[in-house]
């Protein structure tokens, strides 16, 4: 699939290559791979001190095989980590000392694991808040260090890696609610005088929200800084949503509609190919833009057959439950294939 203009890449977990058809597919068909959840700091250590990295290992050493990049994901975040590394036991934040030591060693151990084996790490994820009053969210890494804490981990990647790019992700940034916000944090990066290489749009989208006029202000806004711009976590969702397009994991619903319980109608199956066809008619326009990474292969393996509404029966990605193309992927592939070099 992946082209000329563009490096397609795709999220994978370690166990589904247990299945040779799935990785004989994502061989074929990607050139760069993001572990979904095993380089986040809770898998590779959970226990402090106690580092574990044979998940995350076996997809690097699939990749390297395959001559596929891979794209480390993520270093700091406030999901999916250890409490012990910004709280203490009566889950008050530690001091902003004991708060930095641990966010500076589980960088320098990680990027040291994984040096000159990958491609570029996704540093900090979704740190920007999404409301208005203020450009961060309330993290505990937030509480125990400060706002420079996105500062000292862009800060401390680079002193562990200097190859390595650096990246700031996270979602809904393209869109007018939050834009302002995310460019601000990363003018903060640029005038700490520290290193950062792209910025991850994660992507999430419904088959009409957001339009793709106000995709394309984030766009432009974005690759007007001069990094890379990369669409990180692509997906489209074709199910109705009771809330707004926020991509928050603990934005659940406790209940919705399950209306494509026996399989996707042909006509929504068109509208999801269209949709497709026009991001990547929209994303190739912008020479920034230099990764587009769908979050999932196929349709069972996508996070959204759990979000917002918990056991729903989801379809939002190229290929479906039986590893085969759906039209969507046809309609990715056209417009690659328009796309000059």
């Amino acid at each position: 699939m992946a082209g000329d203009r563009l490096l397609i890449g795709a999220a994978v977990s370690s166990q589904e290559f247990d299945q040779p058809k799935f990785a004989s597919l994502v061989a074929d068909q990607f050139g760069c791979l993001t572990p979904c959840n095993e380089m986040k700091p809770d898998f590779v250590q959970r226990v402090k001190g106690k580092f574990t990295f044979d998940r995350a290992d076996r997809i690097v050493q699939f990749a390297a095989s395959h001559h596929l990049q891979v794209i480390g994901h993520t270093l700091c975040w406030h999901s999916q980590t250890p409490k012990w590394m910004y709280e203490d036991e009566g889950g008050k934040p530690l001091t902003r000392e004991a708060a930095l030591a641990n966010l500076k060693t589980h960088i320098y151990a990680v990027m040291h694991h994984f040096k000159g084996k990958v491609k570029g790490w996704d540093v900090v994820n979704e740190a920007v808040n999404d409301g208005p009053e203020q450009i961060l969210r309330d993290t505990p890494a937030r509480r125990a260090i400060g706002d420079d804490f996105v500062l000292k981990a862009f800060q401390f990647a680079h002193e562990a890696d200097p190859t390595a790019e650096l990246y700031y992700n996270d979602y809904n940034i393209d869109l007018d609610y939050k834009r302002d916000r995310a460019l601000k944090l990363i003018q903060q990066i640029r005038d700490a005088g520290l290193r950062i290489d792209g910025v991850g749009i994660q992507g999430h989208y419904m088959l009409e929200k957001p339009s793709l006029d106000e995709i394309e202000r984030g766009l432009k806004a974005f690759s007007a800084l001069g990094l890379q711009v990369m669409i990180t976590e692509l997906d489209v969702d074709p199910l109705p949503r009771g809330k707004s397009m926020i991509a928050d994991i603990n934005a659940t619903e406790g209940a919705g509609l399950n209306p494509y319980k026996e399989g996707l109608p042909e006509e929504v199956q068109t509208q999801l190919a269209d949709r497709y066809g026009s991001l990547f008619r929209l994303f190739l326009r912008y020479p920034k833009i230099s990764r587009v990474t769908m979050w999932g292969v196929h349709d069972g393996d996508s996070w959204l057959n759990d979000f917002p509404v918990r056991g729903r029966t989801n379809y939002p990605m190229l290929f479906d439950r039986g590893l085969k193309a759906k039209p969507a992927f046809n309609a990715v592939i056209n417009a690659l294939a328009q796309a000059k070099p």
